[in-house]
């Protein structure tokens, strides 16, 4: 059963779980459970997926029932109107705050097919640090190893955005088998039994596309996020 952040006679949002498929995809031919399908199975109705979420990542995933709401909730993603708010748990120590507007290359279109003469696109995310912690365990080649909890937010909605762009500033997303780092992720996964990629969206924020209204739908982390903090115990965000 998935869980309902928001719904009315529009659209519905729901709380994405990690490892779950928005919809069917050339690149994952053998899944079978998808979160456009699940959903329509629980209410009965058909949805449109608004927006993406990358498989590992959880959290607010936004639907509508009919194409006139897809497509105005569609052009605000596309005009960077919506707020997104996203938690992430990278390795090392970013600085507090910051922008980074490093462009991405778009290496392969959403269906897995390669775009090798397409120019970088223009993209930006902001981050701030929210916690820290240093555990004593050589899992890299220092004595000790770095984690800190970051608030995201993406000015723009590029492929794999914030993965890539944690990458780029040496500080990977824990659980990341794509951009991460193996040896990280390995010691998450044996000592904290956290197998899953440690980003969530955890609110988006956009106005009603039928009544103007500002809705704000939020997600909590939870499940092995919830408890891969909870472990870390000052790892945690502020209220």
């Amino acid at each position: 059963m998935l869980d309902i952040l928001y719904r009315d006679d529009h659209l519905i949002a729901i709380d994405k779980p990690p490892g779950l498929l928005v919809h069917r995809s050339d690149l994952d031919r053998h899944e079978t459970r998808f979160a456009v399908q699940l959903l329509r199975d629980q209410i009965g109705r058909r949805v449109q997926p608004v927006h993406r979420l990358d498989r590992g990542t959880s959290g607010v995933l936004l639907f509508a029932f009919d194409p006139e709401v897809t497509r105005e909730l569609s052009r605000q993603f596309e005009a960077n109107e919506v707020e997104k708010t996203y938690l992430a748990v990278v390795r090392g120590w970013p600085p507090e705050e910051g922008l980074n507007d490093h462009a991405l290359s778009r290496r392969f279109d959403e269906y897995g097919r390669s775009l090798p003469d397409a120019p970088p696109q223009a993209a930006q995310t902001r981050f701030r640090r929210l916690a820290t912690i240093e555990l004593p365990v050589a899992v890299d080649r220092y004595p000790t190893s770095r984690y800190a909890l970051l608030e995201l937010e993406p000015v723009t909605g590029r492929r794999h955005q914030l993965r890539r762009h944690l990458k780029h500033i040496a500080h990977p997303i824990i659980g990341d088998a794509t951009y991460g780092k193996g040896r990280h992720n390995r010691f998450f996964a044996e000592h904290f039994g956290c197998r899953r990629l440690l980003l969530a969206c955890t609110s988006l924020a956009f106005y009603h596309p039928v009544s103007g209204e500002h809705v704000h739908a939020k997600a909590p982390v939870s499940g092995e996020f919830a408890a891969t903090l909870a472990r870390f115990g000052g790892l945690q965000p502020d209220q």
